[in-house]
């Protein structure tokens, strides 16, 4: 489900919005001041990094595997 970001063109607020499909219709209105005349961008996401991901396999236990011979 993509996140959107949209902004008033009435009173200028930015808010997101979650959007169950990118091809659907969907009329958004400003949660500030009603308006429906309002701009899509995109909206960008990142991922956490202590409490996983990539950096957490240099740290892994297969990370520390012999390869070579004996």
């Amino acid at each position: 489900m993509p996140i959107y970001e949209y902004t008033c063109q009435d009173c200028h607020t930015q808010f997101e919005k979650f959007v169950r499909s990118m091809a659907a219709d969907v009329k958004v209105q400003c949660p500030h001041c009603g308006g429906d005349d309002v701009k899509k961008g995109w909206s960008v996401f990142g991922t956490g990094g202590a409490a996983g991901g990539l950096g957490s396999l240099a740290t892994s236990p297969a990370s520390s595997c012999n390869t070579g011979g004996t």
